[in-house]
């Protein structure tokens, strides 16, 4: 049994820079960080801030950096079985090689992929994900992901997706042609019925990307779903991509907002190629976006929008897809920042102005963007994003002392995390109150909930990881069945571009 406080004693804290309006953050060396319950109820010097209680869990901070827990705004966390076989692809390359592999997977499958994609975030420093799970291919499918994020341990906003279910690989590629089946929207509805789960810690979203739906339909599934109390919905937004362009092929985000859908509950996953006026329906209406710097350089989308001007009051960090990239934000806010600083740099030498002689991009902005940035996209940034006094008890701590650390935090604790810190050096994970890493390993996960396949009681991460191992042989075995070359030429055709 968790204790009911935690004590996070003698660290470097970062808090809210006083006075500041751009939600910087200052370190506040030798203080102590009190959690009860689920909540932050104090933060003070160290001498002035003593254990409540005798079953008060204290963790010793000296020469650590006590943090936020990071928000991943986009995460397709499902994929874990997929890692590797991305690594060289491009968007085109990966829909049918792994968006659609979702027919690949066994419920049991979807159980093992979404656990480990939870505790690779958690392992990492992120306590909060927007899930954007695609992969409803039947009420098995959904429950076991939504159990298997419980058992993590993870705050999650799970987005419950409709999809383009593969009805055949064979002799062509189909797409079963009912892409709203009554057992989905059932589902859905009973599940907003029973949400939160896990003590409230996981919450029910909505992905969907099938905009080329008629009109009325559209009108009637989002009445639906906001009847069923969903506050973040959530789609994939790329222009001059293969993502559709609205009926009148003015865009999607005008399209949007024909539905009434452009609002303050919307969170735009990518943005890249944006119009300014895209950015400017975006901006007014408050909805938010979401970049993921690793895959959007890799697979052709464009470049990030996470220091782009006219969004950047907009904007927040993603993974996307873990089995293409990372699953740290450390390596997204330094992928992210690096790379809009090369191409700053690179229009300046264009424009014979070059080298630039001073940076306007800060490690502090990439650091807001997973942190604060996140936790308003999703609405919550009154109860995450900072550590501040009634905030959740969603912590991170990185060790100062570790070889890459070393140093970098005497001199500027958020540039030490931004610029130097990795996964190894997340040393203390708190989610909700639970302490989920200690000593920097994984701590055991309780499988509390029924699912076929899987023994209730606590699971180590070596058990886990042999699972994971099986069940990416046995769908490995499922693709290596399909003609791959053919069903990419056919996917191109689907979208026009063969």
């Amino acid at each position: 049994m968790s204790p009911t406080s935690i004590l996070l004693q003698n660290g470097t804290i970062l808090v809210p820079r006083p006075g500041a309006t751009d939600d910087d953050v200052v370190g506040l060396k030798g203080h102590s960080l009190l959690i009860e319950g689920n909540t932050i109820t104090r933060i003070a010097p160290h001498a002035e801030l003593q254990p409540p209680s005798a079953e008060t869990e204290v963790i010793d901070c000296r020469g650590k950096i006590v943090s936020p827990g990071f928000i991943d705004t986009h995460h397709h966390v499902w994929q874990t079985q997929l890692k590797g076989r991305h690594a060289d692809q491009s968007l085109i390359e990966y829909m049918p090689s792994g968006n659609l592999q979702s027919a690949s997977y066994t419920a049991n499958d979807v159980f093992w992929g979404q656990l480990g994609g939870c505790l690779a975030s958690i392992d990492a420093g992120t306590t909060t994900v927007v899930d954007h799970a695609h992969i409803n291919y039947s009420p098995e499918h959904v429950n076991n992901a939504i159990s298997a994020t419980v058992s993590s341990g993870l705050r999650s906003i799970y987005c419950f997706c409709p999809i383009m279910r593969v009805k055949s690989w064979s002799p062509s590629l189909t797409i079963d042609p009912e892409l709203l089946p009554p057992w989905e929207l059932e589902l859905f509805d009973s599940l907003a019925k029973t949400a939160p789960f896990g003590s409230g810690r996981v919450q029910l979203g909505f992905a969907f990307d099938l905009w080329h739906l008629p009109q009325d339909m559209l009108v009637n599934l989002f009445d639906r779903v906001k009847r069923a109390g969903v506050k973040l919905i959530t789609t994939h937004f790329v222009r001059k991509t293969m993502v559709w362009e609205g009926p009148d092929g003015t865009g999607l985000i005008n399209h949007l907002a024909s539905l009434n859908l452009l609002n303050p509950s919307l969170l735009l996953s990518h943005a890249t190629n944006a119009s300014a006026s895209d950015a400017a329906q975006i901006t007014t209406a408050g909805a938010s976006t979401s970049s993921t710097p690793e895959i959007e350089l890799q697979m052709g989308h464009g470049t990030p929008i996470c220091f782009r001007d006219d969004l950047r009051a907009t904007t927040s960090l993603g993974i996307d897809c873990h089995s293409a990239a990372s699953s740290d934000l450390m390596t997204a806010m330094r992928v992210g920042l690096q790379a809009e600083r090369g191409r700053r740099n690179g229009l300046a030498i264009e424009e014979g102005k070059g080298p630039v002689q001073s940076l306007d991009t800060s490690v502090r902005e990439v650091f807001r963007l997973a942190t604060m940035g996140g936790a308003r996209a999703v609405g919550m940034e009154r109860e995450l994003g900072s550590l501040e006094v009634g905030k959740r008890g969603d912590v991170v701590v990185f060790d100062m002392g570790s070889p890459g650390m070393v140093c970098g935090g005497e001199q500027d604790e958020v540039a030490a995390v931004v610029l130097h810190a990795g996964v190894r050096d997340v040393e203390v994970v708190v989610v909700d109150g639970v302490v989920r890493k200690r000593g920097g390993r994984l701590v055991g996960v309780q499988v509390e909930e029924g699912v076929e396949g899987v023994e209730e009681g606590v699971l180590e991460w070596g058990d886990i990881a042999r699972e994971l191992v099986r069940s990416r042989g046995e769908i490995q075995e499922r693709i290596d069945k399909i003609d791959a070359v053919r069903v990419l030429g056919e996917f191109k055709k689907t979208v026009g571009l063969a």
